[in-house]
């Protein structure tokens, strides 16, 4: 099978061929056709693989705790893009941004000052750039706070680094195996065993009826 055609195009597709100096954040918004969530690092556009059972597990996990957990002045998102500059717009898996940020209805993207804590949890083809090259860039974007979550016997362990400003690079303040529990970029507790549990869902409001 082509690769025009696992991504449901025709056989004749052609692939958008990057210009001199490579793409820019905003012909991420420009380009037809692109795959859901591709993203551009150092002007290269980037397609992701099919996500496991682990992979959106883990971003479910995290992001109903973080929206369960985070104070007022502060919001979650989940596969949003950010520019961090004109070469430079990655998606991370989860977001805990400003409250404030300036995000319209139509909006595609977060600015780096924005982003208060980014996500990333790493799969089989997305080794190197979430080990080395995101955290790198987030740290020279200044976003403070950086999680890095891998796989263990089917459990997500979770790598906390935060931002020394002086360096403009990340710092290692812990791995987290089964609990999560932190007091930045606020006080949190996460339990990672409950990666494969369902979301409780609260019931109606006694004298409402569900629609069927």
């Amino acid at each position: 099978m082509s690769a025009a055609r696992e991504y449901g195009l025709d056989e004749d597709y052609e692939w958008p061929r990057p210009p001199v100096g490579g793409w820019t954040a905003d012909d991420l918004d420009r380009l037809p056709n692109l795959p859901p969530h591709t993203e551009l690092i150092d002007g290269s556009l980037v397609f992701v693989s099919p996500q496991t059972s682990f992979h959106m597990r883990t971003i479910r996990l995290l992001d109903i705790a973080l929206l369960d957990q985070a104070p007022d002045g502060f919001d979650v998102y989940r596969e949003f893009t950010v520019t961090l500059d004109r070469h430079n717009r990655p998606e991370p898996d989860v977001l805990v941004v400003r409250a404030g940020a300036d995000t319209g209805p139509r909006d595609t993207r977060l600015l780096p000052e924005d982003v208060i804590l980014a996500v990333e949890v790493v799969s089989e083809d997305s080794v190197q750039r979430d080990r080395e090259a995101k955290p790198h860039k987030y740290a020279a974007a200044g976003i403070p706070h950086f999680w890095r979550v891998e796989e263990n016997n089917a459990l997500p362990v979770v790598y906390a680094y935060e931002l020394d400003p002086s360096a403009k690079a990340y710092v290692p303040t812990g791995i987290h195996h089964d609990k999560l529990s932190l007091t930045v970029p606020f006080p949190l507790d996460i339990d990672l065993t409950a990666i494969n549990r369902r979301p409780s869902v609260a019931p109606p409001p006694e004298g409402t009826t569900s629609a069927t």
